[in-house]
């Protein structure tokens, strides 16, 4: 072994060796201890939000803008993925509906594929996984690569059509949790506070936020390389927005008072395909604008992401309002 080698391995089992850490995926990113400025004090000048049709004051539950100071942790750098999510599937957990309708649920059983006939694997080619193909021209061999090349594309779109107890589910399953609202804005936002995960000002084609036509309206994770937070993790401001632990309550010291806050509503974070109306504007794509949503809602453009402590005995000590 060379000396360069070998001091790299010293190095490895130092780090591993390091007391009260934990070992995480090898796709997290680690989100370091420290402050940073969660929320903003923008106002709503014009009173535009009601020509949005807003169902509530724009920016008001954002205030105040405020410093935060978190222990370190790990947090997932892509979205839960189907393939991801199949393993969990595979243990018992209902599957998401649209693994029905799209045909995704066949991954479970690959390997009853090749015994189907060939009017059933047409059937499936044309109607469920709507493959842009002739079908009738294709042997039984080609019908079930056809098949399996689609489901190989869905294993990268981020899951979808899971509520918030299905994300907790898995999350707590894979020895991980949901991120607390203040590690989801501070991972996508860095320790200044950006507006977006790549700065300050917004480009259209940054991230997927319904500007580009992929046929399943989510693209498959990573698939925008300048949506990248400053820590690393992608695709925040886009491809679907994110359930995270807390409940919708005001923040610490806000004058705001809302019949919405309490616990009846989940939060979710982040830009979406599927924004419609005033939510494609990409000021509803800030890191720092918060959706409330039911937390039994599954929706096709709302998915998920796991966070870890980095320390044990540090979980959710900076949120108010996960329990």
């Amino acid at each position: 072994m060379k000396n360069g080698e070998f001091r790299f391995c010293l190095a490895v089992l130092f780090c591993l060796c390091l007391p009260g850490l934990t070992l995480a995926k090898s796709n997290m990113v680690l989100i370091p201890a420290g402050k940073f400025i969660m929320g903003s004090n923008r106002i709503d000048k014009r009173n535009m939000g009601p020509e949005y049709g807003n169902n509530k004051p724009l920016y008001k539950d954002e205030h105040p803008k405020h410093s935060i100071d978190l222990p370190a942790y790990y947090m997932d750098r892509f979205e839960v993925t189907n393939a991801d999510y199949r393993d969990f599937v595979a243990t018992g957990h209902q599957p998401p509906p649209n693994w029905m309708q799209g045909g995704y649920v066949l991954s479970l059983r690959l390997s009853k594929l090749d015994k189907l006939d060939d009017d059933r694997l047409r059937s499936l080619v044309t109607d469920i996984f709507k493959i842009d193909v002739d079908s009738r021209r294709l042997d039984h061999q080609a019908l079930v690569a056809a098949i399996k090349k689609r489901l190989s594309y869905m294993d990268k779109l981020p899951v979808i059509e899971v509520s918030w107890m299905d994300a907790h589910d898995y999350c707590e399953w894979v020895g991980e949790r949901l991120p607390s609202e203040a590690e989801w804005e501070k991972a996508a936002r860095g320790a200044d506070g950006n507006e977006f995960p790549w700065g300050n000002d917004w480009h259209t084609g940054y991230s997927n936020t319904g500007d580009e036509a992929w046929d399943d309206g989510v693209a498959p994770v990573g698939s925008y390389p300048k949506d990248r937070s400053p820590y690393g993790v992608m695709d925040m401001g886009g491809n679907v927005s994110e359930w995270v632990a807390d409940w919708y309550q005001a923040y610490p010291g806000a004058q705001e008072v809302s019949k919405l806050f309490g616990k009846q509503f989940r939060v979710i974070r982040g830009g979406a395909w599927g924004r419609e109306g005033h939510y494609a504007l990409h000021l509803f794509v800030r890191a720092a604008y918060r959706f409330n949503l039911a937390p039994d809602s599954q929706l096709d453009d709302v998915g998920f992401r796991c966070a870890k402590d980095a320390k044990p005995g540090t979980a959710m000590a900076h949120s108010i309002h996960a329990k």
